[in-house]
């Protein structure tokens, strides 16, 4: 249950700071499409008023982040040093797994305190292009950390989770590097932003497939040493049913795709209403009405009145 309670942490930690990423940035296009460049870090509230209480939650969002990586890394140094018989034991292999995620987690922890070193004052002036690329380099590391992760493990189930999970993290990399070289380029900070949210329900369904015996596919279940009451990892029985969880788990990731994208569009378009914008190259149509006696005397058509032009 323990497991569980942390996947659901990070889940929430990883959704709210995806959706707070996506409708600060959309919000910052929307307003000014011309200026716009994507940021690593926006204030909090997303106001341009000044006042003390605006000025005491800028950076909230950067205390959060740190916070929440903190809370990760105690928990991934502390079940590094654990032993689960049933499934890893104290083996070397579990504790350099173990080890290598702590390290991405410490140099994401390293990221989130310059941005708030450079953000808050100039002792660290980091530009933004070089902000991405860094973390388009930490993203990259969790991508090869997770792969390997998965390559070594026993768990069909978490081998499957695992691998996804990597897929997600070479995707944010990528969309962190194009952001480094083209900062303007809106698709992919929206795109960012995403990736962070699908991360983060990607983290709370692998709790559910591992941890909650409701969402284990039909014919995997988890081991149990009945003499010391130790439950070890997801196990399934028959070749079949491991292909049917790792099929279930896909179709399971493809919903997930989709409901992010309905997030984005529904973010999109509810910004763009409350902020009053219309689908630019929009006009109106020309009166369809005839002509009056009165136009052909003076000669002439009453066309429509031209609207923000200058004589």
């Amino acid at each position: 249950m323990a497991a569980f309670l942390y996947h659901t942490m990070s889940s929430s930690a990883l959704v709210s700071l995806g959706l707070y990423h996506l409708i600060s940035a959309t919000r910052s296009y929307l307003k000014s499409p011309n200026s716009y460049s994507a940021k690593p870090f926006h204030p909090f509230p997303p106001s341009s008023s000044g006042n003390n209480t605006h000025h005491r939650f800028r950076y909230l969002s950067l205390y959060l982040i740190i916070i929440c990586l903190l809370v990760a890394l105690t928990h991934q140094l502390i079940i590094s040093s654990d032993s689960d018989i049933l499934l890893k034991g104290r083996t070397p292999v579990y504790r350099f797994t173990s080890l290598q995620s702590s390290a991405v987690l410490f140099l994401f922890l390293i990221l989130a305190v310059s941005v708030l070193l450079s953000e808050s004052s100039s002792l660290l002036p980091l530009p933004t292009d070089l902000i991405f690329a860094l973390a388009s380099a930490i993203f990259l590391l969790q991508y090869s950390v997770s792969a390997a992760a998965a390559s070594v493990q026993t768990s069909d189930l978490e081998a499957k989770c695992d691998s996804v999970s990597a897929r997600i993290s070479a995707l944010a990399s990528v969309l962190c590097l194009i952001l480094a070289c083209q900062p303007r380029l809106f698709v992919a900070d929206v795109g960012l932003g995403a990736a962070i949210c699908l991360q983060g329900l990607w983290v709370l369904q692998t709790g559910l497939s591992l941890y909650v015996d409701a969402f284990i596919p039909e014919g995997c279940h988890r081991l149990l040493d009945v003499v010391k009451g130790i439950v070890g990892s997801t196990k399934c029985d028959l070749d079949d049913s491991k292909f049917r969880a790792v099929a279930i788990l896909d179709f399971v990731f493809l919903v997930h795709v989709i409901f992010v994208a309905l997030i984005v569009m529904i973010t999109y378009g509810g910004i763009a209403k409350s902020l009053g914008m219309t689908k630019s190259g929009t006009y109106e149509a020309l009166p369809n009405n005839a002509p009056t006696s009165e136009s052909y005397h003076h000669g002439h058509i009453q066309m429509k009145a031209l609207t923000g032009t200058q004589a």
